[in-house]
């Protein structure tokens, strides 16, 4: 049985990171490549923390830079959510390593032009960089086997106003191009993390335990769970960049879900970046989003065992 085709779009900060470490530990996956773009943090440091996390597991997956920032906008990071360097502040090496091109579009759309209707694409940031993408080749909407998207939310609130969720805020020009792009993607918010993806302390311990890459992967979580404790009141910290990788390697670990038309709302006014979620279809328009409420808890953490456990790189 043939391996199947992810790439991977991130701005790499903590959650990212073990998002990526799912990925590559993955044995039944060939991550084709990773494009980086700006989000948490700035696209260099994105990049650098990427290929740390790459290096990390052994991997020799390419990493490219992508957009160093949203469309239409300057940028604002989240380094009061994941620390200065957006992997906690503790010291890791971020730095001096190179990426394997700058072009992370074109990356992204090469991988997907030249293996038609096999690529699965999975977005851990803003969507500047799918955006593009579909601006350049619009062709890839047909191309593209899969995307899983983490970003929005189903019900309210969001995590950086009271109506949206960081990535689709940070660029939610580049979000409403891809919600109207005819692509048909799959929506893993932030809401869906919060009920079914956080680490407590007795479990962050347990995780530690497993060895180098459970190290990592709770240690680099410091800044993010004071901010989880502060802001977003949470008893522990939330990994919902690893949920929606968990999503797309096991689409079963969803319990509850539904297909709808997703919208995000661009601009400047209070609603930007907000997602619409039309339930009822009163918008008339046609289904673009498998739209993800609930996922198994027990299946997401025996995952995230496995990939923490495991020494050998999947790539």
């Amino acid at each position: 049985m043939s391996r199947r085709k992810f790439f991977i779009d991130t701005d790499t900060a903590t959650d990212d990171a073990v998002a990526l470490v799912m990925a590559l530990q993955h044995p039944d996956v060939d991550v084709l490549g990773i494009s980086t773009v700006a989000g948490n943090c700035t696209i260099e440091q994105a990049t650098q923390n990427a290929l740390y996390t790459r290096d990390l597991v052994g991997s020799t997956v390419p990493v490219h830079v992508g957009a160093d920032g949203p469309l239409m906008r300057p940028l604002q990071t989240a380094h009061h959510v994941h620390g200065k360097d957006g992997m906690g502040d503790i010291g890791l090496p971020l730095h001096s390593r190179e990426p394997a091109s700058h072009r992370g579009v074109q990356a992204m759309i090469d991988a997907i032009m030249n293996s038609p209707g096999d690529v699965e694409l999975v977005t851990l940031g803003p969507l500047t960089n799918l955006a593009l993408a579909l601006r350049l080749e619009p062709a890839i909407v047909g191309a593209l086997k899969r995307v899983v998207t983490m970003g929005g939310t189903a019900v309210l609130p969001g995590n950086i106003t009271p109506l949206a969720e960081f990535n689709f805020w940070v660029d939610p020009e580049a979000a409403a191009i891809v919600t109207k792009s005819g692509l048909h993607f799959e929506m893993a918010g932030w809401d869906i993390s919060t009920a079914h993806a956080v680490i407590h302390d007795e479990l962050a311990a347990e995780l530690r335990s497993l060895g180098t890459l459970g190290q990592f992967a709770v240690d680099i979580q410091g800044v993010l769970r004071e901010f989880c404790r502060t802001e977003t009141v949470l008893d522990g910290f939330d990994l919902p960049d690893p949920l929606a990788m968990a999503i797309a390697l096991d689409p079963s670990i969803v319990t509850r879900e539904a297909q709808h038309f997703v919208d995000v709302i661009p601009g400047d006014s209070a609603a930007r970046g907000q997602t619409i979620v039309d339930e009822r279809g009163a918008s008339g328009k046609d289904v673009n989003c498998r739209v993800m409420y609930e996922a198994d808890r027990d299946r997401f953490l025996d995952m995230l065992h496995q990939a923490l456990r495991d020494a050998g790189p999947g790539n």
